[in-house]
């Protein structure tokens, strides 16, 4: 969508627009408040200032949406194609690769009480797992800070790849 259509849409329909970016109703409002933006530059700026406001809730509420590394995503939404798209490098790797990441979403899950979130696109499944081998010796509150910075990113490219 080019920005000046998003600039013009109704609040609803802006935010319905930007919504599968992250599965954070008060980031979507505040960012569609902050309309209109003069350059995509802006649109991310604000984004990116807004997302900087996140903590542990904000992180439970967008992880509600995001399925574990190496699921598929269930549906035909803008949130679970970005994912699968995200993903494949995951979804397409070999069996012990899928294996491993299961078990380690599983050790992840017993330690943290939440999914694993990575940002994945442009990551190799062995990346993946590496990192997430790395970041389960991460004590509670580090790892809820990398799991954000993580979210961030994804929310991020997410919005760039929909708002040109």
């Amino acid at each position: 969508m080019k920005l000046e259509n998003f600039n013009q849409l109704s609040p609803a329909e802006a935010q319905a627009a930007i919504a599968h970016c992250v599965a954070i109703p008060a980031w979507q409002q505040a960012l569609v408040a902050a309309r209109p933006f003069s350059n995509p530059q802006q649109l991310l700026a604000e984004a990116e200032r807004l997302a900087q406001q996140w903590q542990g809730a904000e992180l439970e509420q967008a992880l509600s949406a995001h399925p574990r590394i190496g699921e598929k995503a269930a549906g035909e939404g803008k949130e679970a194609t970005f994912s699968r798209s995200e993903q494949s490098a995951m979804l397409d790797a070999n069996g012990a690769l899928q294996f491993a990441m299961l078990a380690g979403n599983q050790r992840y899950e017993q330690r943290f009480g939440r999914v694993f979130l990575i940002r994945a696109k442009g990551r190799s499944g062995e990346e993946m797992l590496a990192e997430l081998q790395r970041r389960l010796n991460n004590d509670v509150v580090t790892e809820q800070q990398e799991a954000l910075t993580q979210l961030r990113e994804i929310t991020l490219l997410r919005l760039k790849e929909s708002i040109a």
